[in-house]
């Protein structure tokens, strides 16, 4: 993937940047690519003792397609036995695409009007190498109930708040769906990005880990982009 990515004639894919100047920005994960690095100068894994996020690094192998880092990982694993509880990573991002969406108003029997309303639909993604903690995060979304889980360390949620100015019936027919948060009798809609990351951190702290970076702006936790916690 690499190579293909910086070979001559090849479109540039979505997850390389060009920054100028002969710099390229990935938009992967940073602190995994030490090691990708590390692995092609080397040829062989060398990880830090107690190293805990073999799951993130072998998604990342995976995204390169650097299948003797894939073997090595693997080999790595089968001689650790079973995976350390303790150790698990979190990383959660949520990205929102406004648009505008234009109806017509029944203003009396036979008097229509065209109208029009912004809803924000917001794309949310959660990964997590704790089996335990990512079953609480769909049960506190709803996600195994509704059906909507995904195989793997991870699933993403999709959602729309109505409009107060989007008649429901239209609303049902763009096919839009809220996103809630809670057990039974204390359920509340989940509006934007800070709340969906409010109910993230909550639960990432229930299960004992801690924040590691914020992006993009560290000084602005609940309007942020993305989260990432890790627990040793």
């Amino acid at each position: 993937m690499l190579g293909a990515m910086f070979r001559a004639g090849t479109p540039i894919p979505p997850n390389l940047n060009p920054q100028g100047g002969g710099h390229y920005f990935i938009d992967r994960d940073g602190k995994a690519f030490r090691h990708i690095l590390n692995f092609l100068r080397l040829g062989r894994l060398d990880l830090p003792h107690g190293y805990g996020e073999t799951a993130l690094l072998r998604a990342e192998a995976d995204f390169y397609q650097i299948q003797p880092l894939l073997d090595a990982l693997r080999e790595l694993e089968a001689s650790r036995g079973a995976p350390v509880p303790t150790a698990a990573l979190l990383h959660a991002d949520v990205d929102a695409s406004p648009r505008l969406v234009h109806f017509s108003a029944r203003r009396g029997p036979h008097h229509y009007e065209l109208s029009s309303a912004q809803v924000d639909t917001f794309r949310a993604n959660i990964f997590c190498t704790d089996s335990e903690c990512l079953g609480a995060m769909r049960a506190r979304f709803g996600v195994a109930s509704e059906g909507r889980a995904e195989g793997g360390p991870h699933f993403r949620l999709e959602w729309a708040p109505c409009p107060a100015e989007l008649p429901e019936a239209e609303y049902r027919r763009l096919g839009l769906q809220p996103l809630w948060t809670g057990g039974p009798g204390e359920l509340r809609e989940v509006v934007g990005a800070p709340g969906f990351l409010e109910e993230v951190l909550r639960v990432a702290l229930e299960h004992g880990f801690r924040l590691d970076s914020v992006f993009p702006d560290p000084e602005d936790l609940l309007n942020s982009r993305s989260l990432r916690f890790v627990r040793h």
